[in-house]
């Protein structure tokens, strides 16, 4: 038998080599590639009869799973309506941007509903974790707190412990002595959370894991990861706002793209019942290049103020700086309003903003960028009493989007009383505003701004 020779893994995407190379193919990321050992030994022949699993049909009925609830109800909202015993969550999110906060909250909420807690620290020493405990006032709770990163005796506290959640801050510290690899390594990071989810699915305990995210904010580590564990959670947000986001892009007992919006205060993260009102703070007065869009957050309505901001750029090649939205799709929009409508944004700079530091990723805010940016570039302001959301097609035709009644209820909740939407949107349940439906962008920009 060959003597097995050793691979290389991209430690960004997982994707493996035969050989060591500075760019990985599959993700494009630069010096990602790093050598990994093969295993001791290969796969056993299966000689021996296993045992016969049970099967059930498709009408089999089994009752929902039991949910904990945290009384944090943005946390709950994302999690599906709680937490779910032997249960795995992956918690991902720029350094500094409060993970570890939340999580100790978190911890101490579910503590006082009765829970069993365990926090175990691989970054920070426990006297620093209980420094953070005090200032948040969490100190009353029963939360059990240890600082480890060998995971053999982590698994072992565990197993005498028996607690009902743990948390495992980070997944890139821990270290598994079986695995001849630096912590944070692509089969460090692999073995153990494979360790840690089994150990939850066989013994009830609900894990939920911190990783640490890459520059383009995606989660460290293999992929295999995100798919091992059941749920996975980003937490969202720019430094400069006091918003916090916590967006659930997978989840096996709920809703994907739920959202839930905190608010970074001296005593820790506080909850935002109603986003939209605070996204919308402060919007008295109209002003170019400012537009409403009513959006759909996982199951919740959410209204965010789009603005936009053009002026003459002295530079060969004007600038195009968007934050909180796809900048790819802001040069449709750009290149769609010049062909379609013969609106030129060349010798101009474009500034593009989500308020509140939300990301937005719906293509029905299309119609929402396109109002600010001719606000913006025609000097003339949206009122402020109007809501927009609609697709843009390339052939300038405005497409219906999905949950248009739940939007307009949103806006008209929250003082509206217009509102612009493609044609043939149903609006049967829209009360208390005048909806205008529009065909195509042209017919857009003649409506709102005289031209077209």
């Amino acid at each position: 038998m060959s003597k097995a020779s050793n691979s290389f893994t991209c430690s960004v995407c997982g994707a493996s080599y035969r050989k060591w190379a500075g760019k990985c193919e599959a993700c494009g990321g630069w010096n990602t590639i790093v050598e990994e050992a093969p295993l001791s030994t290969g796969p056993k022949s299966l000689g021996a009869k296993g045992r016969t699993i049970p099967l059930s049909d498709l009408a089999t009925e089994e009752p929902p799973p039991p949910r904990a609830s945290s009384g944090i109800d943005e946390l709950d909202r994302v999690l599906g309506g709680g937490l779910v015993p032997a249960s795995a969550i992956l918690v991902g999110g720029d350094p500094g941007i409060g993970k570890s906060t939340l999580l100790l909250q978190a911890a101490a909420s579910f503590a006082r509903k009765g829970l069993k807690c365990l926090y175990i620290s691989g970054e920070e020493a426990a006297a620093q974790v209980r420094m953070r405990a005090q200032r948040l006032n969490l100190t009353d709770a029963s939360v059990m707190l240890g600082a480890e990163t060998n995971l053999r005796d982590i698994l072992t506290t565990l197993d005498a412990e028996r607690p009902q959640l743990a948390i495992i801050d980070s997944i890139q510290t821990m270290w598994l002595d079986s695995i001849e690899a630096a912590p944070g390594s692509v089969s460090q990071v692999r073995a153990s959370a494979h360790e840690l989810v089994t150990f939850a699915k066989r013994r009830g305990v609900a894990v939920i894991l911190v990783g640490h995210v890459t520059k383009d904010g995606q989660i460290a580590g293999p992929r295999v990861v995100e798919h091992m564990v059941d749920t996975v959670l980003y937490f969202e947000g720019e430094r400069g706002h006091q918003f916090r986001i916590l967006r659930a892009v997978k989840n096996r007992f709920g809703p994907a793209d739920e959202i839930g919006v905190f608010e970074m205060t001296g005593g820790g993260l506080a909850q935002v019942p109603n986003p939209s009102a605070l996204f919308l703070a402060n919007r008295d007065q109209p002003a170019p290049g400012s537009a409403v869009f009513a959006g759909i957050e996982g199951t919740r309505p959410v209204l965010t103020e789009i603005q936009a901001l053009v002026a003459p750029s002295t530079l060969a090649s004007p600038r195009r700086t968007v934050v909180g939205l796809d900048s790819g799709r802001v040069s449709t929009i750009l290149a769609v309003l010049e062909a379609r409508c013969g609106i030129p944004f060349t010798g101009l700079d474009v500034f593009l903003n989500v308020a509140g530091g939300l990301r937005v990723s719906e293509p029905a805010s299309d119609l929402a960028v396109a109002g600010a940016l001719l606000s913006a570039r025609e000097d003339v302001a949206i009122p402020p009493d109007m809501v927009l959301f609609g697709e843009i097609s390339l052939s300038g035709a405005l497409r219906p989007v999905g949950q248009t009644e739940n939007r307009l209820k949103e806006a008209s909740k929250l003082g509206f009383s217009q509102a612009t939407v493609p044609s043939h949107s149903k609006i049967e349940g829209a009360t208390g505003l005048a909806v205008r439906q529009m065909p195509d962008l042209t017919a857009f920009v003649g409506e709102m701004f005289g031209a077209g």
